[in-house]
C-alpha cells in the first residue's frame, strides 16, 4: 500500500516572542496572545530561505531512507515564499540532494496547502506505477507586514515526506479535497506583503473548508471521530485547530500531539505536515491519523494514515539524531523584535 517511507523536518533554531512584537507597536501583549493563542514564533536565519529550509528537512528524510537519492522518480515543493518568482526551487533542491536527472521537479502554491497537495499527486503517481518513491515537501519563510496581525503567528518551517509503497511507516488509507473560489488572503505580484479579509477568514475559509474536506472524508471511508487515534488539522492559530476538532467531535487527547503552533507558530505550507511529523515521532503501530490542511483562496486536502509495525525503528533512528519534531523545537535562542526585522529582511 502507498504510504510514507520516510520523513524530515526542520525548524530554525530563532524564535521571536508575541510579547515582543505586541510592545513594539503598543499593544497589550496578553490581549493578543488571548486571541491568538500563540506566545512565540520560529524566525529564519538572516541565510535562510524556503530553499535552505526544504533541503534541511529533505536531508533529514533521507537519512532514513532505505534507497538512494536516484531512487526519487518525483520531487514536489510547496511553498508561499519560493525565492523566486520564476526559476524553480524543486530543481535547486533536487540538485542539493544529487538526485540525477531522471526525475519530475515541480514547484507548488496553494496558500498554506501547497505541500498536502504534493503528497497527494506524489500518491497518484506512486499508484498508477509511473514512479517508485516521490518527495513532497512543504517549506516556508512566511510572509507578514509589520504590524499586521499576521505578524504574530507567521513562522519558518519546512517538512519533507518521502512516500512510496515499500517498508512504509504509515499507510495512507484514502484522501480528498475540498475546493472553492473564497479569496480570503492574496498577493499581487509585485506587493511584498499579502492581504487577509480579516474575521472573514474563520467561518467561510477555515472553517467550512476544513470541515467540508473532514466529513467528506469521514463519510467516504465510513468512518467517525471515536475510530480516530490522531487527528491534524491546519494550524494559522492557537484556536481555529482546536476548534475545528471540537466542532467535529474529536477529543483534545486525540488534538493534543499535533500542535506545533503553540511552540513555533505557523509556518504556512509545513504547518499541517509538521503536526503530522509530530505525530508520527510518538505514534505506535497500527493507530488511524487523521489529518486536514488548509489554503487560502480556498481549499482543504484531508487525509486517512495507518501507521505500520516500522514505525518504531524510524522513530528510534530520528531520537537519536535528535530529529525528533519537539527535539528541534527545544533547541531554540531568542531574538528581540528589531533582531526579527533584520533577520527577514523587513528592514
Amino acid at each position: 500500500m502507498i504510504g510514507i517511507v520516510s520523513y524530515g523536518t526542520y525548524v530554525p533554531k530563532y524564535r521571536v516572542r508575541v510579547t515582543d512584537i505586541a510592545s513594539a507597536w503598543k499593544k497589550n501583549p496578553a490581549d493578543i496572545i488571548g486571541v491568538l493563542g500563540v506566545k512565540e514564533k520560529t524566525v529564519p536565519g538572516v541565510d535562510e530561505d524556503a530553499v535552505t529550509i526544504a533541503v534541511e528537512a529533505a536531508l533529514q528524510s533521507l537519512k532514513n531512507f532505505h534507497g538512494i537519492p536516484a531512487d526519487i522518480e518525483a520531487l514536489l515543493i510547496g511553498s508561499e515564499s519560493h525565492p523566486y518568482a520564476v526559476n524553480p526551487s524543486s530543481t535547486i533542491v533536487g540538485e542539493m540532494l544529487e538526485i540525477g536527472n531522471k526525475y519530475l521537479a515541480s514547484d507548488l502554491e496553494f496558500a498554506c496547502k501547497a505541500g498536502t497537495a504534493g503528497m497527494q499527486m506524489i500518491a497518484s503517481l506512486v499508484s498508477s506505477g509511473q514512479i517508485t518513491y516521490g518527495m513532497a515537501i512543504g517549506a516556508d519563510t512566511a510572509q507578514s507586514k509589520p504590524h499586521d496581525a499576521l505578524e504574530y503567528t507567521s513562522a519558518s518551517a519546512g517538512v519533507a515526506m518521502l512516500m512510496g509503497k515499500t517498508k512504509t511507516i504509515a499507510s495512507l488509507l484514502s484522501y480528498t479535497s475540498y475546493s472553492s473560489d473564497t479569496p480570503d488572503f492574496w498577493r499581487r505580484d509585485g506587493i511584498r506583503y499579502p492581504s487577509h479579509a480579516g474575521r472573514f477568514t474563520g467561518e467561510p475559509a477555515y472553517f467550512a473548508h476544513v470541515m467540508g474536506a473532514a466529513n467528506q472524508l469521514m463519510k467516504k471511508v465510513r468512518i467517525q471521530p471515536k475510530d480516530i487515534d490522531y487527528c491534524i488539522f491546519h494550524m494559522p492559530n492557537g484556536k481555529f485547530p482546536r476548534e475545528v476538532a471540537k466542532r467535529l467531535g474529536f477529543t483534545e487527547k486525540q488534538l493534543a500531539p499535533s500542535l506545533t503552533v503553540d511552540y513555533i507558530g505557523n509556518p504556512y505550507s509545513a504547518s499541517a505536515m509538521m503536526g503530522l511529523a509530530a505525530v508520527l515521532d510518538i505514534a505506535k503501530p497500527n493507530k488511524k491519523i487523521f489529518m486536514v490542511s488548509y489554503g487560502s483562496g480556498a481549499g482543504s486536502d484531508a487525509f486517512l494514515w495507518k501507521t505500520t509495525a516500522n514505525i518504531t525503528a524510524l522513530q528510534a533512528k530520528r531520537k537519536k539524531q535528535q530529529g525528533l519534531v519537539m527535539q528541534q523545537v527545544e533547541q531554540k535562542s531568542f531574538v528581540d523584535y528589531l533582531g526579527y526585522l533584520k533577520q527577514t529582511h523587513k528592514i
